[in-house]
């Protein structure tokens, strides 16, 4: 896996970054408007080959990939270029490819600036008036014309200047009405053009990509330096949470391009959709970043005054001179569930991978072959999403193949995975419906015991638990505190003879019932700060005192209050310092590597899909419904960000990158997601998802009912959306 750029390609970014800055400041895109175009700039840009980027070599171009254009894009969203970019990227290969000798001289005079050239998006024949982005200055147009592709000359007199929405070079042209050759003709060469367009929108998208960020950037400084109610306005949770959700969608869509890219690199049959959900996610995702971000600055973001508002308008311009964004969605779902075929760009060379690796493809036979050979149909029985679905026996043989604790470190006794590995692990025992979250939860406590357990502590309990004979529950939560376990109340006072006497009540304590021991985080000092005051310990679940009382969710799940009256344990079963229970609970960290929902999602979207094909709506399965695809392919959307976001986490993680609260964005994204599509496939398949009828609607109302706990448990979005808020977007804390 690889989310890095080139040595080459970190050396073009900076090069136009630093152009960019000097030539596309923000005073030289006011200076641009109202006719959107910056002649010096334009030259600029030609001169460091940036249109010639995606030409051919053999035709006097970069011939570099649809990465590279990608990443000059990004720069240009980032500065709010004044140009057509995209469309001149896209001309001037489509020139080189179809152009011939006819088109050579013009091809030079596009990608050394003397000329500027568009393209047209739709049929003239059908269409002879269209809206073409840079059509003020566009000397050249590359149309469609039935079957043909023309290259249609267009006079001064014709290029009209009209003000627009962000002052961009747009106009509308007569196509038919100016002179034209033709360049090629027949399917070739449609599916030439038809591939160019295809280009055009992932360009954009990939400029969209750079003004949502850009502007969430400026609000969030903007917030770090604004005082109201002798506050900055960015300790606001109100301020800062929507900009935390707005950056997860912008990187979201950033590595939406960067699948598109992949996928067609690699030849995947989905590539084409991949291209229309980029295009539909970031012109969405950008104009909703851009109206926060403006929000952000409240009425000066009305204000001139303000850089903001440019960023608001070009985030819409951009993409809308194709026309309605929605309609791409509906492509997506057309591509993915209707058969519909692309033509396809040729994406070049790809340097970042999104492959798990050989050791991960490996884990998986490897836990494939593990339930062939020792899960019998009556054990499949049992198996459920929480904690009901802990089978002893089975887990003593997971256990056995070295299978459970996949995450634990070596030296404590685990499979030692990488975080790779251990993602590709976690989606197989999704495959076969086995989910184990006492096996997560059992193989933390083991590595705390490890790292902090005295010598009589580890010799009691580590060998019951990598034998897979005991499970252990987290006593974190209580009922006042919640998510801020640093509040807990729950006493632990030391007797006399140095034992420990505990006294109070854990919330949620999940798989109490199924445990042997909890990991229990106990107030020990009221003198000091409270996240200082706290120590860990173990405490045996059947020891005198300890009562267990069920708490049932709607999501057909249990859970458990606890209460502990007078409970007595040696202090060797004390875990770290006295009043240094943070500094223990932080070693389960290394545990994490930036997971998520995802292969919830993605079980859910298959799901939905079966019951799409089962369920009649008008006579025909409802998956032959456009409004049902485009929905579909919106989830499979939100599952594939999910997944991008969580393997940058990994990534991250494995490669020892800064690392930007990755982990909790992944978390966040994806439950989030998780919940929502939950509600929208609930009722994209009723009545049938209504009922628990086994098989996709019994599937589909569970994942309703179990996506709701999604967005709380494991810390709620609220706590997460304060740590990407933080750590991410520099922020103030949003928490005393």
């Amino acid at each position: 896996m690889n989310f890095d750029l080139t040595d080459d390609q970190e050396m073009m970014r900076d090069m136009f970054a630093r152009f960019l800055d000097e030539h596309s400041s923000m005073a030289r895109v006011r200076e641009a408007a109202p006719s959107g175009f910056d002649p010096a700039l334009w030259s600029g840009l030609a001169e460091l080959g940036a249109l010639s980027i995606r030409v051919p070599e053999d035709a006097g171009g970069l011939g570099l990939g649809l990465f590279d254009a990608a990443i000059l894009m990004e720069e240009a969203g980032r500065t709010l270029a004044s140009g057509p970019l995209a469309e001149t990227l896209v001309t001037a290969r489509l020139l080189a490819q179809l152009g011939g000798d006819a088109g050579a001289t013009l091809l030079a005079q596009v990608v050394s600036g003397e000329v500027v050239a568009s393209l047209a998006f739709h049929d003239a024949a059908v269409e002879p008036a269209q809206w073409i982005g840079g059509g003020q200055v566009a000397q050249a147009i590359i149309a469609r014309m039935g079957d043909e592709i023309v290259l249609i000359s267009v006079p001064d007199t014709a290029r009209i200047a009209e003000e627009n929405l962000a002052s961009t070079p747009m106009a509308e042209i007569d196509l038919l009405a100016h002179p034209r050759v033709t360049l090629a003709s027949g399917a070739d060469a449609l599916a030439t053009f038809a591939a160019g367009v295809e280009e055009w929108k992932l360009l954009i998208a990939a400029g969209l990509a750079g003004v949502g960020r850009e502007a969430l950037k400026l609000a969030a400084a903007y917030a770090c330096e604004r005082k109201q109610f002798d506050q900055y306005i960015g300790q606001f949770q109100a301020i800062s949470h929507p900009l935390a959700d707005l950056l997860c969608d912008m990187d979201g869509g950033k590595f939406l391009v960067w699948k598109a890219i992949r996928d067609l690199a690699d030849g995947v049959s989905e590539a084409g959709a991949t291209i229309s959900m980029a295009a539909w996610w970031n012109s969405d995702a950008a104009g909703r970043a851009v109206a926060q971000a403006l929000h952000t600055f409240g009425g000066y973001g009305l204000t001139t005054e303000y850089d903001i508002f440019l960023f608001n308008l070009r985030a819409k311009a951009w993409p809308l001179v194709l026309g309605d964004p929605q309609a791409m969605i509906a492509e997506a779902g057309r591509r993915l569930y209707g058969g519909e075929a692309a033509a396809l760009p040729d994406a070049g060379a790809m340097p970042v991978d999104f492959d798990l690796g050989e050791d991960a493809r490996a884990i998986t036979q490897e836990i494939e072959a593990f339930f062939a050979a020792n899960v019998t149909p009556e054990m499949r029985e049992t198996f459920h999403y929480s904690w009901e679905g802990y089978n002893p026996e089975l887990n003593r043989k997971l256990a056995e193949q070295n299978l459970l604790y996949l995450g634990l470190p070596k030296d404590v006794g685990g499979r030692g995975l990488s975080a790779y590995e251990k993602t590709a692990a976690m989606d197989a025992f999704e495959v076969q419906g086995y989910n184990n979250p006492a096996a997560g939860v059992t193989q933390m406590v083991a590595l705390i015991i490890h790292r902090f357990g005295t010598d009589e502590l580890k010799e009691a309990i580590l060998p019951q638990i990598m034998r897979g004979e005991v499970i252990c529950s987290l006593g974190y939560s209580e009922p006042g505190s919640g998510s801020d376990v640093f509040a807990a109340q729950c006493r632990a006072t030391q007797e006399s003879d140095g034992s420990w006497r505990i006294d109070g009540t854990k919330m949620f304590t999940s798989g109490a019932n199924l445990s042997t021991y909890v990991l229990m985080l106990c107030r020990t000092n009221m003198e000091v700060a409270k996240h200082k005051g706290l120590t860990m310990f173990i405490v045996p679940l059947k020891a005198d005192g300890v009562t267990i009382q069920p708490v049932y969710t709607f999501q057909d799940e249990r859970t458990n209050i606890t209460f502990y009256d007078g409970v007595r344990i040696p202090d060797s079963w004390r875990l770290g310092e006295i009043d240094g229970g943070v500094r223990t609970m932080s070693a389960s960290l290394e545990l994490e590597h930036g997971g998520g929902f995802a292969k919830y999602q993605r079980a859910m979207l298959h799901a939905a899909e079966t019951l799409c094909r089962e369920r009649s709506h008008k006579g025909k399965p409802l998956i032959e419904d456009a409004g049902a695809q485009a929905r579909l392919a919106r989830t499979a959307a939100n599952l594939w960000v999910s997944e991008l976001i969580a393997f940058r986490a990994n990534w991250a993680s494995m490669e020892k990158k800064p690392n930007l609260a990755y982990g909790p964005m992944a978390k966040m994204f994806s439950s989030e997601k998780f919940q929502s599509d939950a509600r929208d496939l609930l009722d994209l398949t009723a009545p049938l998802s209504l009922s628990k009828r086994k098989g996709a609607a019994a599937e589909i109302n569970m994942f309703y009912r179990h996506a709701q706990g999604a967005t709380i448990y494991g810390g709620t979005s609220e706590v997460h959306r304060s740590m990407i808020a933080e750590r991410a977007l520099g922020l103030p804390r949003t928490r005393a």
